[in-house]
């Protein structure tokens, strides 16, 4: 099979893309910026990685701090990355919540944001560790301040998936960078309202979540310099990603979107 190496340069940011294996390759955008956090000397330049591990679940990092983002899948999912020193959840839903990965993962150091229904879900021996924080709520860990933010359903046939409160998105203030993980959600007031966002990561699949003309319709509404498109396989079908890039571009050709593979273990 061949190679490919894919480069573009834009807006200051570089990406670098090669697959050789689906099966066993990770694509990974990295993004360079200079950034003041604590307790990592303020003096360093760092750079904010962002690695898609399948579907949800990604890892962060920063100034030598790493970040997951719904952990699930098993250790072997993060085989070749770092300990996380900072877990987010959305949701108490089995693609977002693992007990048995967090558990595997050897998290006892880091500490762990999450609601209170994921709280409430969470082995005791986790106490210690764990933020909650609910809808509106915030903390800083890290250097990177955690805001968290709605995220529900709207249509009548979906209220049974994720009623509002229960869950949250996350914003991550992170140097001079805000970046969106909007959970599971639709295309929902609050999000709409969204400000100063410069990477945002928007869920599609049905019938849980919401389609890609509502996404792509939310996305315009609060304008963030970059989208990544994710969480979009559904049952049966897997959303059509082409199609809200197209929405985008054609509502704000400003507006970068950038695609990841989300799923590198499945034919998509």
């Amino acid at each position: 099979m061949k190679n490919l190496l894919f480069i573009l340069v834009s807006c200051g940011v570089l990406f670098l893309g090669c697959k050789e294996n689906k099966k066993n390759t990770k694509s990974t955008t990295e993004v360079e910026n200079t950034a003041e956090a604590a307790p990592v000397d303020k003096e360093i330049e760092s750079e904010i990685k962002i690695t898609p591990i399948e579907h949800a679940t990604a890892v962060m990092e920063w100034n030598n701090v790493t970040i997951y983002i719904d952990p699930v899948g098993g250790a072997e999912a993060f085989d070749g990355q770092k300990s996380p020193d900072l877990i987010l959840i959305t949701d108490i839903h089995g693609d977002h919540l693992n007990v048995e990965t967090i558990e595997a993962l050897g998290t006892d150091k880091a500490k762990i944001i999450v609601p209170q229904a994921v709280a409430d879900k969470l082995p005791e021996v986790f106490t210690p560790q764990i933020d909650v924080l609910n809808n509106g709520d915030s903390k800083e860990r890290y250097g990177i301040t955690i805001e968290a933010v709605p995220m529900y359903n709207l249509r009548e046939e979906a209220l049974k998936y994720h009623e509002k409160g229960r869950g949250n998105g996350y914003i991550l203030n992170i140097g001079d960078e805000r970046i969106y993980f909007s959970g599971d959600t639709e295309d929902i007031p609050e999000m709409r309202a969204l400000e100063n966002i410069d990477k945002a990561f928007i869920c599609m699949n049905l019938p849980y979540t919401m389609t890609p003309e509502s996404a792509a319709a939310g996305v315009l509404a609060f304008k963030p310099k970059q989208v990544y498109p994710y969480h979009y396989r559904g049952k049966p079908d897997v959303s059509d990603v082409s199609k809200f890039k197209e929405l985008v571009n054609a509502g704000d050709p400003e507006i970068e979107v950038v695609q990841l593979d989300w799923y590198p273990n499945e034919d998509y």
